[in-house]
């Protein structure tokens, strides 16, 4: 996410001096850094280069890309970027744009509703957190696809399923019809809500309403897809859902956070604490993951901005080491004021002076079933508690099952959780508990293109009570600073993973993981490795040597790695660099790239579909300027994992994210999110960047909209196809 609310210079940043992944790239030979490919054949690249009258490289990919080893080829031309219009200093076009023969239309809009007797969205936006709770939430994010069958229950159909959607955050001046808080405009301050606006409860309970996930039947007849607003699987699962909490950290002291009584005017305190088995709300719902048995998995990632600590102490906690919860605190990144959510000034939930314990229910992968609506979420603790941006399956040949996850902050870790008994592919209810069982590991790369998996459990690799330690549940409540223990790599912000399949002769585990950026690294003094988080958030700071071809890695990279053996239960792994990104007319070498194909940065959401093709999402600044006036919007790319040629299929609106990626089980309708368009809007003028969707001829005028949007194919083929 790099909406207005994501932290701009990490608050939260990693306080050991634990080797970056540039390092050790860096020390590596060039012929070690390629990857063994098995017998892949590699294809010719036509390149049709023209230059535009303002000087910018508008590189168009023309040649079909012919299947390979895997992989299903790739049979669009990609389209030309959209640039800044210096004339208006917006993007050229406020639209969702794909290639010839393609077709790109509005689903389902923030504010539309999913649930039977949920209320139409209203454009001056006047609906209050009760009708918000039975609508479509804010800033979609992640998402995945359930198919029902076309007669019964469970199966794969092309044309009836469940859409569950994550909503990652919102944005308070769109969101509320004067804004959040009226704040004076000084120099080039801006006037974020209108005179007389204040935080009201009434706002923040609306804020928490519209996060969360969306669990949307779809369904197609004809060509057209819609949204079936009275289906009983229609849902809301928001910041204030009732949960359990499961697993290994379940029920110990550190979650026993105060009881509130959640009401539309306020959270009133009990005098009575959690037992730690349960939670209310889920929040910052970032990418996400499915299981084999049919469930989804959101994934928590920048929690810690609905915090606050504006005394930066806490109140005393039988049985708990207040030093603990401060350092806990600090490595995790609650600050005085939180991201200007200012929920903790009216619901004392979020005040992590007076309840401290409450941030340790969030950061968790939650599992929901969206085949029963009556289904309470779980939280599943056995996964590890840090920024969670993906959970991405892997099943083995016998059939162990494997979770892939990245920890979203600049210098953090990747991890995998191993489940401890193999999968039951006859009885779905026998995996219900899978997740609760298992090992959770954290990686380290080495210089010889080789790394190992380090187990996080206690008692091993000084996770002891003499390093701060004292269960297995504390191992799993503090992964961060268990990681930063054990010797994990830091990374430059792990975010989504993606499995290539293993299909048309590939036979490997091979996982892919986008790290979007670092513009810390090569600063001074380095710190020192102080797991407690004493440190202090912000600290971290990765060296650079000559070795280092990306001291200031603003554009990313993507890392990828096979699992020795073809199995998810081993412990070492052999890696390479997939791309390195950048803008190819940046004078600085620095910021070139490696690319084969068409420019782009910061990537982020990145998928795999059943053919092979590899799907890669940016999260840069959406308005085209400043490193991005030549590479423009936010954008969708399509690659060849065999020869990394890469092609640009969507661009985006402006001041957008684009994210969440997936297709119906046949591949003919792909489904796609444009996350906060519009952004750095205020609330005088909710429309000055962006009237998305409404100007792709969706939805009334008023205000910008996150939404869902569905591609198809004129011909009725396969997304990205031949």
């Amino acid at each position: 996410m790099k909406g207005s609310l994501h932290p701009k210079n990490d608050v939260t940043i990693n306080p050991s001096n634990n080797e970056s992944i540039l390092d050790v790239i860096g020390r590596m030979g060039m012929n070690r850094r390629r990857f063994i490919l098995t017998a892949a054949a590699t294809s010719a690249l036509t390149v049709i280069g023209e230059v535009s009258i303002g000087g910018f490289l508008r590189t168009v990919e023309a040649a079909p890309i012919p299947e390979g080893l895997g992989f299903g080829g790739i049979g669009f031309e990609s389209i030309p970027p959209n640039l800044n219009n210096p004339s208006t200093g917006l993007l050229e076009k406020d639209l969702v744009s794909v290639p010839a023969g393609y077709k790109a239309e509005v689903l389902v809009a923030w504010g539309d509703p999913i649930a039977p007797g949920g209320p139409e969205w209203k454009s001056d936006v006047s609906q209050d957190a009760a009708a918000q709770d039975q609508q479509f939430g804010m800033h979609a994010d992640g998402m995945h696809y359930f198919p029902f069958k076309k007669r019964g229950f469970f199966g794969r159909s092309q044309e009836r399923g469940l859409l569950c959607v994550n909503h990652e955050y919102t944005h308070e001046e769109i969101l509320h019809p004067d804004g959040l808080t009226f704040v004076p405009a000084t120099g080039t301050a801006a006037q974020q809500g209108l005179p007389g606006s204040q935080v009201i409860i009434q706002k923040v309970r609306k804020s928490q309403a519209a996060h969360g996930v969306s669990i949307v039947e779809i369904v197609k007849s004809g060509s057209k897809w819609s949204v079936d607003r009275y289906s009983p699987y229609g849902r809301r699962i928001t910041g204030n859902t009732e949960m359990y909490v499961s697993g290994p950290a379940a029920g110990d002291a550190l979650l026993r956070s105060k009881k509130f009584n959640i009401t539309p005017n306020g959270s009133i305190e009990t005098g009575k604490v959690n037992n730690g088995y349960t939670a209310y709300g889920t929040l910052n719902n970032c990418a996400h993951g499915y299981t084999p048995w049919g469930t989804y998995l959101t994934c928590e990632e920048n929690w810690n901005g609905y915090f606050a600590n504006p005394t930066g102490d806490v109140e005393s906690v039988s049985g708990v080491d207040k030093a603990d919860i401060l350092a806990g605190q600090n490595r995790y990144g609650i600050s005085a004021t939180g991201s200007n959510y200012r929920w903790h000034e009216v619901d004392p939930r979020f005040n992590a002076s007076t309840n401290p314990l409450e941030p340790h229910l969030f950061g968790w992968v939650v599992e929901i079933d969206p085949y029963n609506p009556k289904n309470t979420p779980v939280k599943r603790t056995g996964l590890g508690r840090f920024k969670h941006e993906s959970a991405q399956v892997v099943v083995d040949a016998s059939d162990r099952v494997a979770f892939y996850m990245g920890d979203d902050e600049r210098n953090e870790y990747i991890y995998k959780f191993v489940c401890a008994r193999p999968l039951n592919k006859y009885d779905r209810n026998a995996n219900r508990d899978m997740l609760d069982y298992g090992t959770l590991y954290v990686a380290k790369f080495k210089d010889n293109g080789t790394g190992e998996w380090i187990p996080l459990v206690y008692g091993q690799n000084g996770l002891t009570p003499e390093n701060g330690f004292r269960s297995q549940a504390e191992v799993l409540i503090k992964t961060r600073q268990a990681a930063d223990r054990v010797g994990a790599t830091m990374m430059d912000r792990p975010e989504w993973t993606a499995v290539r399949p293993r299909i048309g002769g590939f036979e490997e585990i091979e996982v892919y993981c986008t790290l979007t950026n670092n513009n810390r690294r090569g600063t001074t003094p380095e710190s020192s490795n102080k797991p407690d988080g004493s440190t202090g958030a912000g600290s971290a700071r990765p060296p650079i040597d000559a070795t280092n071809p990306r001291p200031d890695n603003r554009y990313g990279h993507i890392i990828r790695w096979r699992e020795d053996r073809r199995t998810v239960t081993t412990t070492t792994f052999t890696w390479d660099l997939f791309v390195e990104c950048g803008d190819r007319l940046d004078p600085d070498p620095n910021h070139v790239g490696n690319i084969n194909g068409d420019d782009f940065g910061a990537p982020d959401g990145l998928w795999f579909d059943d053919f092979g093709r590899l799907w890669i999402q940016t999260d840069q600044e959406g308005n085209g300027l400043g490193d991005w006036k030549n590479i423009g919007s936010n954008v969708m790319m399509c690659a060849d994992p065999n020869t990394k040629q890469i092609r640009r299929f969507l661009t985006s609106p402006t001041n957008c994210e684009v994210t969440g990626v997936i297709t119906t089980p046949d591949g003919k309708a792909m489904f796609i999110n444009i996350q906060h368009p519009g952004d750095d809007a205020v609330a005088s003028n909710p429309t000055e960047f962006s009237n998305w969707p409404h100007s792709q001829g969706y939805g009334p005028s008023g205000r910008p909209r996150s939404s869902t949007v569905v591609i198809t194919r004129d011909d009725g083929g396969i997304i990205g196809g031949l």
